[in-house]
């Protein structure tokens, strides 16, 4: 388990510093940076790795949670992490977005559910496939 979840920290780490990477080039094109800006993106690619890689992994694959819990927690962690690296990016985008916390955080509830049910729906599929293969 360990092992599993610190190569999804890293690959998420990774994943999330190229692409922030890669934002800062387009939008801030030519902009001079400041070195310690740096540390914002670490910042921000840590609090993915450990939401995404960490958080969700645990949360949906190893606790035995109701799924109303592990969307609530899973929705409440995502949008206060997100505002987290939103805080990190920019705080004037901080301070444009904080005012809409409470609607993204509903949607944010609406959407895991459907995610939930889709994923399910595609899960117990699957496993029925796997069950008539093994009768034949």
């Amino acid at each position: 388990m360990i092992t599993q979840l610190r190569h999804s920290f890293f690959q998420v780490f990774t994943i999330m510093t190229l692409w922030i990477t890669l934002l800062a080039t387009i939008f801030f094109g030519d902009l001079p940076i400041q070195m310690s800006y740096l540390w914002n993106i670490a910042g921000i690619s840590f609090i993915a790795a450990v939401v995404f890689g960490m958080m969700y992994n645990i949360l949906w694959n190893y606790f035995t949670l109701k799924p109303i819990w592990n969307i609530v927690i899973s929705s409440t962690f995502n949008i206060a992490g997100g505002m987290a690296m939103v805080w990190l990016f920019s705080v004037d985008m901080f301070q444009f977005i904080a005012p809409w916390f409470p609607g993204m955080w509903l949607l944010s509830i609406v959407l895991h559910v459907i995610a939930f049910y889709f994923y399910a729906r595609m899960d117990s599929r699957k496993k029925a496939e796997e069950l008539n293969n093994i009768l034949k």
